[in-house]
C-alpha cells in the first residue's frame, strides 16, 4: 500500500456539552479513495470542516505528507493542495464558469485581469478531463448536474493532492456518474487521493479503495473495501442491522384525484402536451435523466411555472394557480431539489423555518404565538427525529440531512392532501431514508397523493405504486412499479433523445 498522504489522529471537537468527534483517526493513502460513511450528525461535516480550517479542533493532530497541518482557512487548505467540492454548491450563478474557476485567483497581465490566458486554461483544464463544455457559459443557464462538474474540474484546477467529494453524484445521472468515476480512476492513477463522502453504498463499493464509518462522532469501522460487506457497513451506520432498504409498500390507492390534461408550460424548457392522472392514497414517481424536466412539472403543478396551455383538476374542480399561494391554500406542497437555494431560510433557526408555511395556525388574538411556534418546531423535531441542540439552532448548523428534516417537517404541519416531493432524499443517510420511506408510505394510507421525483432508480423502484418516465420533457410513459425493472425505466428515459 502507498504511503499515507493525510494522516488525523485523536481528534476532537466539541460544541458547548455536545462532542461531535471524540478521538477520530482518518488515514488517507496516496493515490486511493477512502469513503467516508456515516449518518446524519455523525461528524463528518465537522471533521472536513476541521481539516479545512472552517472549525478549530480541540484535540488531536494532523499530517499532511508527514508534516503537521493546523489550516485557519479553506484559502490555506487549497494552497496546500487540499480542495474540497461542497454537497451544496456556492458559486457565482451570474458569472461564466471562467470566472467561477479563478475567483480569488485572476491571473493578470500589465496589471489587468488576462482574460484570454483564463479562456485558454478553462478550455485545457475540461480537454484533460474529457468535459464537454464551453467556457464562456453563464452558470445560472446551466443544470445542478452540470454545475457541479465544474466545481470538481476546479478542485483539480488547483492541482491538488487531496480532493473531498461531498455527496458528488446526488444530481448526477447514470451517465455523469461514469464520467465522474472515469475522472476519479484518471486522476487516482497520476497520485490524487480523495475523500468520498456518500451515502450511496453501491458507489462506494465500486470506486472506493478503504471506508470509514463514523458514528455518534466515533470511528466504529476502517477497512479496504474489498474485506468488508454491505451488511457491515449498514449495521455500522444505525448500530443494528437493517434487514430491508425499502419497507413494505402497503398502500391501496383509490380513486383517480388528480388530473393532468395536455399541460405545456410557456418558458423555457418548455414542457409539452403532459397528460396523467393521479389516485388518491397513491405514490407516483417521476423518473427521467437529468433535463428531462421532473422538476419543471412539479414547479408547474405548484404555481411557480407558467402554464401555457392545458388542465389541472383536482376532483372535479379545475385549478390554475398564479402562484404557490394559491397552491398552498389548496393543500398543496412542495419539497425542491436544492434545499440551500429555495428550500430554507439559512440564517434562521429551526423554529423560524418550520412555523414559516403556516404562520396563521400559530396565533392567539391574532398576535403570533411563540409558544404555539415552539411546540410545533419541537413537535417536528421529535416526529422527524431531528439531531440539533434545541429549536432555536439556526439550521445553517445542522447537517444536509437534517435540514431536509426540517424542510419536510415545515410541510407536514400543513397537512397536505397533494404532497409533490422532488429528490427528498437527496443527501440523506440509510437510516434516516428509511424513516422518510416510512413516513411516505404512512401519509398514502392515510389518503394523501405523493408525486416523488427521484434520481436513484432503486429507490423509485422501491417506494411508489406506478412510475411516470420523462423524456426532453415529454411523458414517455407510465409503468405498474410492480411489473417494470431498471432496463424498461432506462429504455423509456432515452424514448426521445
Amino acid at each position: 500500500m502507498q504511503e499515507p498522504v493525510l494522516e488525523i489522529n485523536y481528534l476532537s471537537k466539541s460544541f458547548a456539552k455536545n462532542k461531535v468527534l471524540d478521538n477520530v483517526a482518518v488515514t488517507v493513502h496516496k493515490g486511493r479513495v477512502l469513503g467516508l460513511m456515516g449518518e446524519n450528525g455523525a461528524g463528518k461535516s465537522t471533521l472536513v470542516k476541521c481539516l479545512f480550517g472552517i472549525y478549530a479542533k480541540d484535540e488531536g493532530q494532523m499530517f499532511l505528507n508527514g508534516k503537521p497541518i493546523d489550516f485557519k482557512n479553506p484559502k490555506e487548505a487549497l494552497e496546500n493542495g487540499v480542495a474540497m467540492v461542497h454537497q451544496e454548491l456556492n458559486q457565482c450563478l451570474d458569472r461564466s464558469i471562467t470566472d467561477n474557476l479563478f475567483l480569488g485567483r485572476y491571473p493578470l497581465r500589465f496589471g489587468v485581469i488576462d482574460e484570454a490566458r483564463m479562456l485558454m486554461e478553462a478550455n485545457q483544464l475540461f480537454a484533460s478531463l474529457n468535459m464537454n463544455i464551453n467556457p464562456r457559459t453563464i452558470m445560472r443557464t446551466m443544470s445542478v448536474s452540470h454545475r457541479q462538474m465544474v466545481e470538481i474540474a476546479k478542485a483539480v484546477s488547483y492541482d491538488a493532492k487531496i480532493i473531498v467529494l461531498d455527496e458528488p453524484t446526488s444530481s448526477l445521472t447514470e451517465r455523469e456518474v461514469k464520467k465522474l468515476f472515469s475522472i476519479i480512476d484518471d486522476l487516482r492513477k497520476k497520485g490524487v487521493s480523495f475523500i468520498y463522502i456518500s451515502h450511496k453504498m453501491d458507489e462506494v463499493f465500486e470506486i472506493c479503495d478503504d471506508v470509514e464509518v463514523l458514528r455518534d462522532g466515533k470511528m466504529v469501522l476502517s477497512k479496504p473495501v474489498a474485506e468488508t460487506t454491505m451488511d457491515e457497513i449498514v449495521s455500522a451506520l444505525v448500530g443494528r442491522s437493517l434487514d430491508k432498504r425499502y419497507p413494505d409498500v402497503d398502500n391501496n390507492p383509490g380513486e383517480e384525484y388528480f388530473h393532468i390534461r395536455n399541460l405545456t408550460t410557456k418558458f423555457d424548457p418548455v414542457l409539452q402536451d403532459i397528460s396523467f392522472s393521479v389516485r388518491k392514497g397513491e405514490i407516483f414517481g417521476l423518473y427521467g435523466l437529468v433535463g428531462a424536466g421532473r422538476s419543471e412539472l412539479l414547479e408547474a403543478l405548484f404555481g411557480i411555472r407558467t402554464i401555457a396551455s392545458g388542465e389541472i383538476v383536482l376532483g372535479n374542480k379545475k385549478l390554475r394557480f398564479k402562484n404557490a399561494k394559491e397552491a398552498m391554500a389548496y393543500d398543496f406542497a412542495l419539497i425542491t431539489e436544492e434545499r440551500k437555494l429555495n428550500g430554507m431560510f439559512g440564517k434562521d433557526t429551526i423554529k423560524f423555518n418550520t412555523v414559516i408555511t403556516n404562520l396563521e395556525s400559530y396565533k392567539t388574538m391574532n398576535v403570533l404565538s411563540n409558544r404555539k411556534m415552539l411546540d410545533a418546531a419541537n413537535r417536528q423535531i421529535v416526529q422527524m427525529r431531528t439531531k440539533c441542540v434545541s429549536a432555536e439552532e439556526l439550521i445553517s448548523s445542522l447537517s444536509g440531512g437534517n435540514q431536509q428534516k426540517v424542510i419536510i417537517g415545515k410541510w407536514l404541519e400543513r397537512q397536505p392532501e397533494i404532497f409533490l416531493m422532488d429528490e427528498p432524499t437527496r443527501g440523506i443517510d440509510v437510516g434516516a431514508k428509511y424513516e422518510i420511506y416510512q413516513l411516505i408510505i404512512r401519509m398514502a394510507k392515510e389518503g394523501k397523493t405523493i408525486i416523488v421525483v427521484s434520481s436513484e432508480m432503486p429507490e423509485i423502484l422501491g417506494i411508489t405504486n406506478r412510475i411516470a418516465v420523462m423524456s426532453n420533457r415529454r411523458l414517455a410513459g407510465i409503468v405498474n412499479t410492480n411489473e417494470t425493472n431498471q432496463e424498461e425505466l432506462i429504455r423509456l428515459s432515452a424514448k426521445y433523445l
